[in-house]
């Protein structure tokens, strides 16, 4: 994409505030010498309430102008959408590292990662919840269309992205289709864009639509990682901390 002299200062405003923000979160959170254990942005873009007063980014993003790499981690949240539609689609049972607020370490989680090489989603939103001081609140994610309470049959997506990955604990759809899929295909030979899952082990089971294509109606799932390695678009994006324990958008 060639961007226009406006989106390219926006974009460099954008990014310095962000590496401010970043410095200074982890500035406070040494001088605090307490871990924080959910961590948005490993390649250094926290998706906070703050970030919605940095210039430009959420247009960027909705733009498809910003790489948007993010994770969530060490603590399950949830993820909904009317539906994701994709292709290049695969999924491997695994054990990855979970990291515990203190600092400590445990491979005793069974997921299953699931992983579109292409996606498309109608609306998005993801909840994520922690205690901070010994009270409880939720981080509120959401883009494009209102995300149904009721899970739909039948959507129309409006949110593109690629290299779509998800930890899942559990996955719940109220209809779901596969084209050219091999179930129990060996987790090592299931390729994604051409790559392989992390975490898949030799001879476990696997899921192969990488030749396919996958449509998921009223997805919902309880995820530790989230990942968009390539671009996503995010209309409307929309960010709020909310006391309590949320459980819809």
């Amino acid at each position: 994409m060639i961007m226009s002299a406006h989106t390219k200062q926006a974009y460099h405003r954008a990014r310095a505030a962000l590496r401010n923000w970043n410095t200074a979160l982890l500035q406070a959170d040494a001088d605090r010498d307490v871990r924080n254990g959910t961590r948005w942005g490993r390649a250094g873009i926290f998706l906070l309430p703050t970030v919605l007063s940095i210039g430009g980014l959420g247009s960027l993003m909705a733009q498809g102008v910003l790489a948007a790499g993010f994770n969530v981690t060490n603590t399950a949240f949830t993820l909904t959408s009317n539906g994701v539609t994709g292709s290049g689609f695969g999924a491997v049972l695994n054990t990855p590292t979970v990291e515990a607020a203190d600092g400590s370490t445990s491979t005793n989680i069974g997921m299953a990662r699931v992983s579109f090489s292409s996606a498309q989603l109608a609306g998005l939103c993801g909840i994520v919840h922690q205690k901070i001081a010994g009270l409880q609140y939720s981080l509120i994610i959401t883009a494009g269309q209102d995300v149904a309470a009721t899970a739909p049959t039948d959507f129309t997506t409006d949110i593109d992205a690629s290299n779509l990955s998800l930890e899942t604990t559990g996955l719940k759809a109220s209809a779901t289709s596969l084209t050219n899929a091999v179930l129990g295909a060996s987790a090592d030979e299931v390729k994604v864009g051409g790559a392989g899952l992390a975490g898949a082990v030799p001879g476990g089971f696997g899921l192969d639509a990488s030749q396919g294509s996958v449509s998921i109606a009223g997805l919902n799932a309880t995820a530790y990682t989230a990942e968009i390695a390539g671009t996503l678009g995010l209309p409307g994006l929309e960010l709020s901390v909310v006391a309590g324990s949320a459980t819809h958008c």
